[in-house]
């Protein structure tokens, strides 16, 4: 039997909380028997107001220390708040982390990365807070694109619903690939996901502060198809090229050809969800005259090929939800010590 202690604090997202307790309890089911036991602690083993529901815990640190895997759900993206309010669990972490798997969902993976467990480890978590985790944890290993990673003993899932595939790689390494099969059926849940950057908007919202940016944003929407170089822009937006770099950087975080390519492949996919034109043709469509250019910068930017993306999405099979345990598209791994 795997022991399981799942932590909860104020800021614990409680979907996180009862997607995590869920799977496992479902796994117990399918198995007709106890294969993981979970139990709930706090930092002083007091119920936590999670604002709407009161959550019951079982005890304090010390029940902790007992369990052979932490696992810490998702606490929402108010990093400052959660580290602050969750320092006196930092140090415990750090002391855990020799003996004991430790697994974070989401967000939470701050809370390793603050306790310095994760140094020169591989981690992921959501795709909108790599910038936020990486200028603070620059000597962790981020892998922002993957959905779960493990390293060690130390795990880390992406965004929401990665926490499931993190439970479910779980059960399967611990009980069995056929067990996290038989959850992920259970709850239709759809495995061997790909990457997070199929998720990420491949556009950054522009900062509003630049009004003379918008007409120039606003008149590539419109001609993104058509052959345009740094000069064209900065003539259209009444500036020299190095002057529009800066402004464009600052405004999107992007420079002007970097956005171009963003948005031609923004438009592709939409021609893919609702066209039956071939490729080549949708590649023509957005500004690409070659196929395979268009083909390698699209699996770059959204972490699939242009086929794939379509067959996912149009050509899905009745009852594909058949699991696998993670492959190298969407896991780190390093052996457990």
């Amino acid at each position: 039997m795997l022991n399981i202690a799942i932590y909860v604090c104020p800021q614990t997202v409680c979907s996180s909380l009862s997607m995590a307790n869920d799977a496992f309890v479902l796994a117990n089911q399918l198995a007709g028997q106890a294969l993981f036991k979970l139990q709930r602690f706090s930092l002083d083993g007091q119920s936590v107001d999670l604002g709407f529901a009161s959550i019951r815990v079982d005890g304090d640190l010390s029940l902790a220390e007992q369990a052979d895997l932490i696992l810490l759900p998702a606490t929402g993206s108010a990093i400052e708040q959660t580290l602050a309010a969750n320092a006196g669990l930092l140090p415990w972490l750090a002391a855990r982390a020799p003996n004991q798997q430790l697994a974070s969902l989401c967000s939470s993976a701050f809370l390793l990365a603050a306790a310095g467990v994760l140094d020169g480890r591989h981690a992921t978590t959501h795709w909108a807070l790599a910038n936020p985790f990486r200028q603070r944890f620059p000597q962790v290993q981020l892998e922002i694109d993957e959905l779960l990673t493990h390293d060690g003993n130390l795990l880390c899932s992406g965004g929401a619903h990665a926490g499931l595939d993190l439970c479910l790689y779980l059960i399967g390494w611990h009980a069995g690939d056929w067990l996290a099969q038989r959850v992920a059926a259970a709850l239709v849940f759809e495995t061997q996901r790909g990457r997070q950057s199929r998720f990420a908007p491949l556009l950054p919202e522009s900062d509003s502060s630049d009004s003379q940016l918008n007409p120039l944003l606003q008149w590539l929407q419109r001609h993104y198809a058509e052959p345009v170089d740094l000069q064209r822009l900065a003539e259209r937006a009444n500036c020299s090229p190095r002057t529009l770099l800066r402004r464009f950087r600052a405004s999107t975080g992007l420079t002007p050809n970097d956005y171009l390519q963003r948005l031609r492949i923004s438009a592709a996919q939409t021609a893919l969800r609702h066209s039956s034109r071939s490729l080549e043709q949708i590649a023509a469509q957005v500004g690409y005259a070659d196929r395979a250019a268009f083909a390698k910068l699209f699996k770059q930017l959204c972490g699939e090929t242009p086929g794939a993306f379509r067959r996912r999405l149009r050509d899905k099979p009745v009852g594909a939800n058949s699991f696998a345990a993670p492959n190298n598209n969407c896991l780190t791994t390093t052996p457990n010590p």
